[in-house]
């Protein structure tokens, strides 16, 4: 079906026309003169093929035709109306879909916060959150299946994408609540040598794992990996049931199992770093907007 062309003035002009039913009153109304007011009526109404109004002495009212035609224009210029607001909207990063990769443990830190604050001053954006480990959230921002990433020890060779501390955290020893070194307030972490380590496993998070592991080796020895686990929240239950330690950012002590403890290490100048990650040729202005609201975090102990 061949669409119709119809100039919005002559919509509009009709619509003011059958809202006032007086050319004058439509005329001020629009902010024109009376003569171009009826021009406009009647071009419109030859592309109907109808008259729309009946023109009286002193009066005016709809046709037939213009009675027809009136819900369909308030529609029409009600929906455009809209859709300019949601185009605004979208284009100043008001609205539309933001997605946002997270690590587990980073729900114990700034992931609410974040979000409490962008929902504050962007209500009407929907926020598709996804719990991912580093890699895979640095595989889907460059697949594009995510627009933001907030992660622990990014990449430092990853080509295209944007990286922003937020947050950096100390290390503290995961142990059952019945290890000796949980009686101490502070662990060497050298004590740790001889028991075995409940960690991530390095494809997830491989400068996290390497951080860990690293600190061992400056404490002079090499972990005893006895298992893996994806998350934090599994680490610490492994380590719950005796299956051995693990080095975990401080944030971790949120987790609360009664048979696990947390504990300080020495030495406690490493550090972990949180980050914010984002395509750096990325358009959307929600990402924009997003790394606006986060700022950078205070550096304290957490």
């Amino acid at each position: 079906m061949t669409r119709p062309e119809l100039p919005l003035p002559q919509l509009h002009a009709f619509l003011v026309l059958a809202e006032e039913l007086h050319f004058g009153h439509a005329a001020a109304r629009l902010g024109i003169a009376q003569p171009p007011l009826s021009q406009q009526i009647r071009r419109l109404e030859d592309k109907v093929g109808h008259p729309l109004f009946h023109r009286g002495p002193g009066r005016v009212t709809l046709t037939p035709a213009g009675r027809e035609l009136l819900p369909a224009v308030r529609r029409a210029l009600g929906d455009l109306t809209d859709g300019l607001s949601a185009a605004r909207a979208a284009g100043s990063g008001r609205s539309g879909r933001l997605r946002i990769g997270f690590a587990a443990s980073l729900a114990l830190t700034v992931l609410p916060g974040l979000l409490r604050t962008f929902r504050q001053r962007f209500p009407d954006v929907r926020l598709d959150i996804r719990e991912m480990t580093t890699a895979p959230q640095i595989a889907a921002l460059h697949e594009k299946s995510i627009d933001i990433g907030l992660l622990r020890e990014p990449p430092t060779d990853e080509t295209g994408l944007g990286f922003e501390t937020v947050l950096t955290e100390p290390f503290v020893a995961v142990l059952p609540a019945a290890h000796p070194l949980a009686a101490r307030r502070t662990v060497e972490v050298a004590r740790l040598a001889d028991s075995p380590f409940v960690l991530l496993p390095r494809v997830v998070g491989p400068r996290l794992h390497d951080r860990i592991t690293g600190l061992c080796a400056e404490a002079g020895f090499t972990p005893r990996i006895a298992q893996h686990a994806v998350e934090w929240q599994t680490v610490c239950a492994l380590v719950e049931t005796g299956l051995g330690v693990s080095l975990a950012p401080a944030s971790i002590r949120r987790i609360r199992l009664e048979g696990v403890a947390f504990r300080a290490v020495t030495p406690g100048t490493a550090r972990t770093r949180v980050a914010v990650a984002w395509r750096r040729d990325d358009p959307n202005p929600l990402v924009a907007n997003l790394l606006a609201t986060v700022g950078r975090e205070p550096q304290d102990d957490v």
